[in-house]
């Protein structure tokens, strides 16, 4: 599917257009291809753009002073990434956002945003809806990591978003479920062998 298509066909998930409306929503967005590894948002750079991902797999990470990379989000297809902090207020990144694999994205300019939600209450209604929905996840996020042991965690993930697996690698996982590879290759052992 063309990527103005499918950001098109996605948003009507959440709200009910007109061809025309549809139109002139994507087409604000630009396509991108990014490679594996490359950063697309990184520290002290206003994050000017929020992507939607067409196809591939991102993540957003911290890095304390140590060197130690905590990961805070994890996309894929029909997914949205950015640093929101730095894009929403328009200040300095504080964590990179890397591509984990080749993939296309749809890039929306901060402005274009704004000129979005000016014109139609409908695109106003579309980005608050999926505000709304990211900060419940984050919240459950929150509430997960605070009250569930690292293999609860896991199952959870697993459980909800199979389709992550074959394209987040166990690296990127173990980061962003609190733990180390090492511990979640166990755990994986641990399910694998009480499957057979």
């Amino acid at each position: 599917m063309d990527p103005q298509n499918q950001i098109a066909s996605y948003i009507q998930q959440f709200i009910t257009l007109t061809e025309e409306e549809s139109f002139h929503f994507s087409s604000k967005f630009e396509v991108v291809k990014v490679r594996k590894k490359q950063f697309i948002v990184q520290p002290n750079f206003t994050a000017k753009k929020r992507f939607y991902v067409v196809e591939g797999a991102l993540r957003s990470f911290v890095v304390n002073e140590s060197g130690q990379e905590t990961t805070i989000a994890l996309v894929i297809n029909d997914w949205w990434i950015t640093d929101y902090n730095s894009y929403i207020f328009q200040q300095p990144a504080t964590m990179f956002v890397e591509a984990l694999k080749n993939s296309t994205l749809l890039e929306l300019d901060f402005e274009k945003e704004q000129d979005l939600k000016k014109s139609n209450p409908k695109f106003e209604t579309f980005f608050r809806i999926i505000a709304e929905r990211g900060l419940a996840s984050q919240q459950r996020r929150i509430i997960m990591n605070l009250t569930k042991s690292a293999e609860e965690r896991y199952t959870y993930f697993t459980d909800k978003y199979p389709q992550f697996l074959q394209h987040i690698p166990q690296y990127a996982l173990a980061s962003y479920l609190g733990m180390t590879t090492e511990f979640l290759s166990k755990i994986r052992n641990n399910k694998v062998k009480g499957k057979s």
